[in-house]
């Protein structure tokens, strides 16, 4: 790609200049021509017309847009946890320009075709980027998977364990015969599952066990939900997927000895991938006890010694993609003193971070490839879930989708800069050696670190099953 290779030739709306473009297996320096939304060139000395913007990248990395598939913002009926313009415009400032929303904690849950035009209807019009819905299993909707699938969902979700919630029609963990009687039903239909992992039968003693010794704190937390209740679901998950075809997404594994199974699963023959998120690999149980439950989730924080076993599968190309698994609630519902840590709302908000986290920790810490830690961000994710025809990678004919990342501009992240509904997160204090300073989502600058959220309502519902449209 050197001269000004192009995908047609035509003046250009907008060039990226002199950056160092973030290839797949490569950092080129390069300039950025954007026609129509799409990448149109790719090369030196690209030429303005007087109408053509330009954006000059000097000593930063333009990578391609973030696309998180892991978030929840609870509309419809929760917004007042986290909406979708509030929610994707926190993305859109951490480098996101594509995201996937979890179907349990809105009201009523997306687990059939007329929950999810509620959750379409929330979205429209209010989101900063680019989105895909996800549809439930649960029990009892077993016959409504077809549907969700001719709607344009991109994938189902299914706990194995309690996930919480609130109200009769709260999202619910699924039973042996209707995980495994989903699955069927999955594979048939050609989509994947994506499963939160932790026995139920485990978790629930342990949990009970707790309580009537009064052991409430964040360690007991954290050994209430130990290693092995993830690793027996998995187990569980990854025979029922062999025995059924159906194709599999574990979402935020959070131990090494997890994603070793996953990955020996992987080599005979299973469909199977994984997912971690920020939190395990930034964060410890010890950081549960210093900063309390703004960093409570589940499976919970480990320690660190597991995080650094979980940086070596990294490392090593066993994970598959980074998600954030952003979980916002109230402030009360997670910080009020009078709770206990069993009490206090699981889950983290951190999807602003994601990729400043991973960029500084993987990149400026460890030394990892920027190229391997932005695949693991971009290109993984829009390859295992249909994506990768328009998003995922910087490349001729693909979406605009790019990011604007200085690596020499350390801050440190304060509550202020959060554009989540609610402003806690467990990285305020923390010092980042890098920022975004610029998110275009197909071709138009949404977010600039100058200016702020400059497009907030031009995201588009994708709705492919699987990476087929849905008409």
């Amino acid at each position: 790609m050197t001269g000004g290779e192009r995908f047609m030739e035509e003046s250009y709306e907008l060039i990226i200049r002199n950056g160092d473009v973030v290839l797949p297996g490569e950092v080129r320096k390069l300039d950025v021509g954007v026609k129509d939304g799409k990448i149109t060139a790719l090369g030196l000395g690209l030429q303005a017309a007087a109408e053509t913007a330009v954006i000059d990248a000097g000593g930063q990395y333009v990578l391609p847009g973030m696309i998180d598939m892991h978030v929840h913002f609870n509309e419809p009926a929760f917004g007042h946890w986290e909406g979708f313009r509030s929610g994707s415009a926190a993305l859109a400032a951490g480098g996101c320009t594509c995201y996937a929303d979890m179907p349990l904690n809105g009201n009523p849950p997306t687990v059939n075709k007329a929950a999810l035009q509620l959750k379409a209807d929330a979205a429209s019009g209010n989101s900063a980027v680019d989105y895909v819905l996800w549809g439930g299993l649960v029990p009892g909707n077993l016959e409504d998977l077809e549907e969700l699938a001719a709607a344009g969902v991109t994938g189902f979700k299914a706990f194995i364990s309690n996930p919480g919630g609130f109200g009769e029609g709260r999202f619910r963990e699924v039973d042996d015969e209707t995980l495994y009687q989903g699955m069927q039903k999955i594979a048939g239909l050609g989509g994947i599952l994506a499963l939160h992992a932790e026995s139920e039968d485990i978790t629930a003693v342990l949990s009970a066990a707790a309580a009537r010794s009064g052991k409430t704190g964040a360690r007991d937390f954290a050994a209430s939900r130990p290693e092995a209740a993830e690793l027996e679901a998995v187990s569980r998950a990854l025979l029922y997927s062999e025995r059924t075809g159906c194709r599999l997404h574990f979402v935020h594994i959070s131990t090494a000895a997890a994603i070793e199974m996953i990955h020996e699963a992987k080599l005979r023959g299973l469909d199977v991938t994984a997912e971690t998120c920020p939190h395990y690999l930034t964060l410890t149980e010890d950081s549960m006890e210093q900063l309390g439950p703004v960093v409570k989730c589940a499976p919970p924080l480990r320690s660190p010694e597991e995080q650094e076993r979980l940086w070596e599968v990294l490392a090593g190309g066993q994970i598959d993609l980074i998600a954030s698994d952003h979980s916002p609630c109230p402030p009360e519902l997670k910080l009020d003193p009078d709770l206990t840590f069993f009490e206090a709302w699981g889950g983290i908000s951190g999807a602003q971070s994601s990729l400043e986290l991973m960029f500084h920790e993987g990149v400026h810490v460890r030394g990892l490839p920027v190229s391997q830690i932005s695949a693991l961000l971009s290109e993984l994710p829009a390859r295992r879930f249909g994506l990768n025809h328009r998003k995922g990678s910087i490349a001729l004919g693909l979406d605009a989708d790019l990011v604007l990342l200085n690596p020499q501009a350390s801050y440190t992240l304060a509550a202020e800069d959060l554009l989540y509904r609610h402003k806690h997160s467990p990285y305020t204090g923390m010092t980042l050696s890098c920022k975004v300073t610029a998110t275009i989502c197909r071709g138009n600058v949404v977010y600039t670190a100058d200016q702020g959220v400059i497009l907030a309502d031009g995201g588009e519902w994708l709705r492919t099953y699987q990476g087929q449209p849905v008409l």
